[in-house]
């Protein structure tokens, strides 16, 4: 299985690591031959890349990225939405269509990062207290429609749909449904 990032469309996250490689190495003040030197990379294949000419590994876009003092997320990410954590980006293609790897979200972590999964027979809820500030957490339904209430307010989440939000807040998960609900949790802090 390849990890090289494979487009076949122009207005996918090829094109967004082309505008963003170009505009971030400009405001880091550096050149295309600074920035091959910082990173490993060539500048043969920096120049193929900020042009959308070219395929790249997912780990050359991390050397990338820390060379520019900047998270892989910074490259990937549709360079016209403002907000960072919904990236929802497909990041690697294999070579049969349904072999796919989507970036959904990414939030700052400071010291740990927890994945649970969940699941929630009919009627059954979770209330939680609030986390201390700077923690946040990823959901992702893989069966059946969670409801989500963030202080107070209520959103449906059905199968295949994400959220991420600061747990800095009360938060309860819910199943009004008459199946059972699957998710997967990421706690941040």
């Amino acid at each position: 299985m390849s990890n090289i990032l494979h487009s076949q469309d122009r207005s996918d996250v090829l094109s967004h690591v082309a505008e963003n490689l170009k505009r971030i190495r400009l405001a880091s003040g550096l050149s295309q031959t600074a920035l091959a030197t910082a990173s490993g990379i060539s500048r043969r294949m920096i120049v193929a890349v900020e042009g959308g000419d070219a395929n790249i590994s997912l780990s050359s876009l991390d050397r990338l990225a820390a060379a520019m003092n900047v998270g892989f997320v910074d490259l990937v990410r549709d360079p016209s939405r403002q907000s960072r954590d919904n990236i929802d980006a497909i990041t690697w293609r294999g070579r049969k269509p349904e072999s796919e790897a989507r970036l959904l979200a990414s939030t700052p972590a400071a010291s740990e990062a927890q994945m649970w999964l969940w699941s929630l027979a009919p009627g059954e809820h979770y209330g939680a207290e609030p986390d201390p500030q700077g923690w946040h957490e990823m959901l992702f339904v893989t069966e059946g429609a969670l409801t989500l209430e963030l202080s107070g307010e209520r959103k449906r989440y059905p199968t295949g749909t994400f959220a991420v939000y600061s747990s800095a807040q009360p938060y309860s998960y819910i199943n009004e449904g008459d199946d059972i609900v699957r998710f997967v949790r990421n706690v941040i802090s």
